[in-house]
């Protein structure tokens, strides 16, 4: 009998497919009132009854209700179940048995089939396999229509096995965005919008070029760990320190600020209280490739509101792992006492990790690093290797300990930033990152359908600048509330205004655990998808909304430069503070 190794392949996505003591209270108060709307979701069934009871007549004429029949006709039921096909007679026989089978169909070309009788596709130009190569690499159907492509047959001897679909989904991937790349920086636009667009062309949405989706995504995932690891090489502990308190406080009291509001609004309106909290832990995710991308192209990444930003960034990525340990709880799969274990665990594991890695920056890693220079007198081939493999060791060991990859190549940026070999590694890694970086974004571009944007076009839009002004002003608040000036503030306010690419992975699992519907799935995933295209214009409407600012006299008059330069701090005793830790730091 043989054995087959086999390499699953997504479906193509149906194409419609202020004061210190002050923000201290805010923080208490908001987690206080996340732990009862967390225990109100529990209870949200029996609160469900007692509303049944009362009469029918209140939760019809709620205004929940009279969002749920608008978004039922912005997206109708072919759309949210479209491609699912009802359960026949087989599938009714395996429930009975109490078993699970999968049952696939095998594609074939027939072999009486002429070029006369094939219809051209315009999509074919980018198919390499030919009629002998079909049967080669034939490709697998199951009954839900998930395709999966046979990539190792059991052979007598060992042979090199060469997919060469993943080849050509590459070359057109890595072409489409060099020439998006292009023809925006002719123009005089962000190269990250041509990346962003050529994916959106060549995706599902799109053309349909793209035959392996999951590998695809998954070779471009590299693109954010080398992206996360070039900026912890470029990260300055001494600077962190100065920041730390908005970025770990005002990080986390954003999250629970965002959780809070919109459980607030969810449960006077008639809502699940469970469902605003996903949508408010949902909103406050930012995304971090795009917004290092354009803080690295303008230098910003030194200036006081990227530090700020970038702080909050990476706050928010380490709280990626307790928000998965919480959609379990919002979902109603587990109690509340489980959420908590789980969350605590989640912490005890990041401490220690990070506690272990900083042990080993101060003692292992120098010495290795002084190794491979001195092993690569010749060449910087050697250096260059072990750089990338240690920053994929410990984005590896991150993710198995449950952790994020991006935190741990973060981290493994971090570890060799406090050595006097930054400078050399940086230089080393860095057409490594522009390669996968590009990859990455052209893939976040292939998650984009432009019909199904464009047929929604007016509610997402909508959504989008919903999203982009709650989400600055909030953000603003809390950076206003630790001392900063109103530019910094409002600086990181609209850096941090968009949602990140790692909500699609929130909003994957919460469907999952049937936290959210069909009707609320589309529209956050198309609220997404267009505020990740609109990023581009929202960084470059910056410099007017500073000058503006300016003649408006809500910023200061040597604080003009465009938000990019002269960031100021909340007072002189600030200011000297920073001097005498960069100061501190050339001493040394």
């Amino acid at each position: 009998m043989e054995s087959l190794h086999l390499r699953r392949r997504q479906p193509p996505p149906r194409p419609r497919d202020a004061a210190g003591s002050l923000v201290f209270s805010f923080l208490f108060v908001a987690v206080f009132f996340g732990l009862a709307c967390l225990a109100g979701a529990g209870d949200s069934d029996a609160a469900n009854a007692t509303e049944a009871l009362k009469g029918e007549g209140n939760k019809e004429g709620s205004f929940a209700d009279m969002i749920d029949r608008a978004l039922e006709k912005e997206f109708p039921e072919n759309e949210q179940n479209g491609g699912e096909t009802d359960p026949g007679g087989f599938n009714n026989s395996v429930a009975e048995k109490q078993a699970v089978l999968e049952t696939v169909a095998r594609v074939t070309t027939k072999k009486n089939e002429t070029k006369e009788e094939k219809s051209f596709q315009f999509q074919d130009v980018f198919n390499l396999d030919n009629e002998n190569r079909a049967e080669d690499i034939p490709t697998l159907i199951d009954r839900k229509d998930n395709v999966f492509i046979i990539s190792n047959p059991k052979s007598k001897y060992p042979v090199l096995q060469l997919d060469l679909r993943l080849i050509s989904d590459l070359v057109v991937v890595i072409v489409s965005a060099t020439c998006g790349g292009i023809a925006f920086a002719c123009a005089g636009q962000p190269v990250i919008t041509g990346y962003l667009l050529a994916g959106s062309i060549i995706g599902p949405g799109g053309f349909r070029f793209i035959s392996e989706m999951v590998q695809v995504e998954t070779v471009a995932q590299f693109g954010v760990i080398f992206l996360l690891f070039a900026l912890g090489l470029e990260f300055s502990i001494t600077k962190l320190r100065v920041v730390r308190a908005v970025a770990i406080v005002g990080g986390f009291l954003q999250i629970a600020l965002f959780m809070c509001l919109c459980g607030i609004i969810a449960s006077l309106c008639g809502g699940k209280t469970s469902e605003g909290i996903f949508v408010g832990a949902f909103l406050s995710m930012s995304s971090t490739a795009v917004v290092l991308k354009f803080l690295m192209e303008r230098n910003s990444v030194n200036a006081l509101h990227g530090q700020v930003t970038v702080g909050t960034l990476i706050l928010q990525d380490c709280a990626v792992g307790l928000l998965f340990a919480l959609l379990p709880v919002l979902g109603g799969t587990s109690g509340i006492f489980q959420g908590l274990v789980s969350v605590t665990k989640s912490l005890v594991v990041l401490c220690t990790f990070l506690a272990i890695l900083s042990i080993l920056s101060r003692t292992c890693v120098p010495w290795f690093l002084r190794l491979m220079i001195s092993l690569s007198s010749q060449t910087n081939e050697l250096y260059q290797l072990a750089s990338v493999a240690f920053c994929l060791l410990v984005a590896w060991c991150s993710d198995k300990l449950g952790l994020s990859l991006e935190l741990g190549s973060f981290a493994a940026g971090v570890m060799i930033s406090t050595t006097d070999l930054s400078q050399h590694t940086l230089e080393q890694i860095e057409p490594i990152r522009n390669f996968f970086a590009a990859l990455f974004l052209a893939s976040i571009g292939m998650l984009i359908h432009v019909h199904f944007l464009w047929n929604h076009v007016d509610i997402l839009f909508a959504a989008v600048i919903l999203v982009i002004i709650v989400k600055t002003v909030v953000v603003t608040i809390v950076v206003k509330g630790f001392g900063y000036n109103n530019k910094t503030s409002l600086l990181v306010g609209m850096s941090l205004a968009q949602i990140g690419e790692f909500a699609f992975v929130l909003l994957s699992r919460a469907s999952n655990l049937h936290l959210v519907e069909g009707k609320l799935y589309l529209l956050l995933l198309g609220t997404t998808a267009l505020s990740l295209v609109t990023t581009p214009l929202l960084f470059k409407l910056i410099p007017a909304v500073v000058h503006l600012g300016v003649l408006l006299r809500w910023f200061n008059s040597d604080s003009s430069e465009l938000g990019y330069k002269g960031d100021c701090l909340r007072s002189d005793s600030a200011n000297k503070r920073i001097a005498l830790m960069i100061q501190g730091s050339h001493d040394l």
